[in-house]
């Protein structure tokens, strides 16, 4: 079974998948057009690494179905695995074998004759060609990821799903990491990964915000900023960590972020009705002058405040 829509990647409808009494994927619908980068962001424990398995057929759904490149996941598994990429978040590479003995041994799993000249430029797309003698036990923890990604592409896939690509990566190498991967769009290849970093997402063409197994909202990370209901304030006062641990005595933390020291406040009140009592709050408790400012919402803010007014009742993320 085939799907006539040939601009789509990925296309799900009602996945769900339970472990025990844990929902971990409650009627989740995605659509991923074909040359584009696509994150699934949410926090540990959302239900992005079951999504991802479910989508390369590691993992049954108990429900939904979804069509990945025009095949049917469910009557067309090994068309997909011929076409699709996964990068675990555990990827296994072998210590004892070095660089080029590494992807040697998956381009043989996928069945790659004449791998040599593919290989060959993989380790310089990935910089890796100067240390391809070396064990892979023996790299930094940035270049085992990198020939993982590598190994991952070995057979030119037309699709690849990478699960936390960057997590444990230090911020170098997850820069180059990135580069990397805009050097694949650019052949053309559509990347679905997950992420629980909102500053990863700011770069995709397309992200579905998920919690609980839940899709929350989906579109560009412009129209789910945009989405975002209320409005964020920085607040301007003393000490900073020490106002923020006042507040909290009052307002959730779903309603203040501090991020080194800047302190932000989320309201959905009309006016000021929430910021006079947060000021005058300051004020008394000797964290004054104390004044507030309107700023520009990041994607953390919009999934807070997202979370915070409307919980999910089903999976299915409105788009934008």
């Amino acid at each position: 079974m085939t799907t006539t829509d040939t601009t789509l990647a990925v296309h799900a409808h009602g996945l769900k998948r339970a472990f025990g009494a844990n929902l971990a994927v409650d009627g989740l619908d995605l659509e991923i057009a074909r040359g584009q980068m696509f994150a699934l962001v949410g926090p540990d424990g959302a239900g992005k690494s079951t999504a991802i398995r479910l989508l390369c057929g590691l993992l049954k759904p108990d429900a939904g179905d979804a069509t990945i490149l025009g095949f049917d996941l469910a009557q067309a598994p090994e068309q997909i695995k011929q076409r699709i990429g996964y990068l675990s978040q555990n990827f296994t590479l072998y210590g004892d074998l070095t660089v080029d003995e590494n992807i040697e041994f998956f381009a043989d799993i996928h069945g790659v004759r004449g791998f040599r000249g593919r290989r060959d430029e993989l380790l310089e797309f990935t910089r890796l060609t100067p240390f391809r003698k070396r064990l892979a036990q023996a790299l930094s923890g940035g270049m085992k990821k990198k020939l993982a990604l590598a190994c991952t592409l070995i057979h030119t896939p037309e699709l690849i799903f990478l699960d936390e690509p960057s997590t444990g990566v230090d911020p170098i190498s997850r820069g180059e990491f990135w580069n990397i991967l805009s050097g694949i769009l650019d052949h053309g290849v559509t990347i679905f990964m997950t992420t629980p970093y909102l500053d990863e997402a700011e770069r995709c063409h397309r992200i579905t915000l998920m919690h609980r197994g839940h899709g929350v909202m989906t579109g560009t990370p412009a129209e789910v900023k945009q989405r975002m209901p209320g409005r964020v304030l920085r607040i301007h006062c003393a000490r900073p960590l020490e106002a923020c641990r006042h507040l909290r005595r009052e307002w959730p933390p779903t309603r203040l972020v501090l991020t080194g020291d800047r302190l932000q406040f989320w309201t959905n009140a009309v006016g000021d009705s929430e910021l006079r009592p947060l000021l005058a709050s300051l004020e008394r408790a000797g964290f004054g002058p104390a004044t507030a400012a309107p700023v520009e919402p990041s994607l953390e803010d919009a999934f807070i405040a997202l979370l915070g007014t409307a919980p999910p009742q089903s999976g299915s993320a409105p788009s934008v």
